[in-house]
């Protein structure tokens, strides 16, 4: 059996009897937890070893778990700040900048892998271009260098703790003011002119990015169908333009951005004609369960390959501490609390 194209979700804090069975389809390759799906850290292992018992290999388990307002599991988690913050921390002093991000980085993956996690989609690499309110302060800065100097910094602290790095929103969501969750966000730039934009993947894939994931956006003056359905930008321009050889993960294709590809089984088919290795269809079991019919018979075995070199590979042995423990985790987290200037680094719960 291999890692299907699909990545999907479950309802609640353990697996229904029709969740196991769906998730034992040879189509799906992923589950995404939300904050549903998380009471506190015991529960969270309980929930990641019945997803990896169902079937062998295992689905990928994935999460959002940037820091500041978008960080799915707080209870017993370092409270991580927002990404801006770190550009913040880089105006000041740049080398403390790309300390701190290596820092979160390295405190977020090292966190989510020991309790099963193999992905968090971080880091968010969109410019700060003032106008997105979704993306907002998710993004590190407006400064494409600054941006990218901090992200690889991130990419390596995650890459010390066992977790591959995921940057998004690809080609860039900073300079749009729709929200893909509820309308097609449109840029009307020319592909020199978002150039910026494309800055922090590049020097991102150059330094070996393992997976990217797509937006949901229209680029009228380069391409008439929309960035995560569109082989010119998953085959054109990021596998041939940039050389990119990791995975590529579309956005929730339940996602009204998306709407322009059809049914949500159409939009999945068509991401996968364009180039995408994963397609994410979250908070419609219905239209999953569409899916999974649907693309009965697909076959990627170059996707399959892409998409196991993903899964979490914790560099601690067992032998050691459990990670609260470690001195590392402890050094971590007291240089993240010093820059925040709290008293003690807060764990919620």
């Amino acid at each position: 059996m291999t890692l299907g194209p699909l990545m999907i979700d479950v309802q609640g804090l353990a697996l229904t009897e029709e969740e196991r069975e769906r998730l034992a389809d040879p189509l799906v390759g992923g589950v995404i937890l939300f904050a549903r799906n998380f009471q506190d850290r015991g529960q969270l292992r309980a929930l990641t070893a019945e997803i990896r018992a169902v079937r062998h290999p295992a689905p990928l388990i994935a999460v959002d778990q940037e820091g500041g307002r978008v960080q799915r599991f707080r209870a017993g988690f370092t409270v991580l700040p927002a990404l801006r913050w770190l550009g913040h921390e880089y105006d000041q002093d740049a080398d403390r900048g790309r300390h701190l991000a290596f820092a979160c980085g390295w405190i977020m993956a090292a966190e989510l892998v020991e309790d099963g996690i193999d992905l968090s989609f971080a880091p968010c690499v969109d410019l700060d271009w003032g106008v997105s309110g979704v993306i907002g302060d998710r993004a590190l800065h407006r400064d494409p260098e600054a941006v990218a100097s901090l992200a690889l910094s991130y990419m390596q602290g995650m890459r010390a703790a066992g977790m591959a790095a995921v940057a998004k929103h690809f080609p860039g969501h900073g300079a749009v003011t729709a929200d893909s969750h509820h309308e097609l966000p449109v840029d009307r730039r020319s592909l020199a002119e978002i150039d910026e934009d494309i800055t922090p993947y590049r020097r991102l894939i150059d330094h070996g990015l393992a997976a990217v994931m797509v937006a949901h956006l229209q680029f009228p003056r380069i391409d008439a169908r929309i960035a995560s359905l569109s082989p010119l930008w998953l085959r054109g321009q990021l596998r041939q333009r940039l050389g990119f050889q990791g995975a590529i993960f579309t956005d929730d294709l339940s996602m009204a951005g998306a709407a322009v590809g059809g049914s949500v089984s159409g939009r999945v088919r068509l991401a996968l004609e364009a180039g995408a290795d994963m397609a994410l269809v979250c908070n419609d079991p219905t239209a999953a369960a569409a899916t999974l019919a649907d693309l009965a018979g697909f076959s990627d075995p170059a996707a399959h390959a892409r998409l196991v070199a993903l899964r979490a590979r914790p560099p601690r042995d067992q032998g050691l501490p459990a990670l609260r423990e470690s001195r590392d985790w402890q050094q971590a987290t007291a240089q993240l609390a010093a820059a925040l200037g709290r008293p003690s680094l807060e764990l919620h719960g």
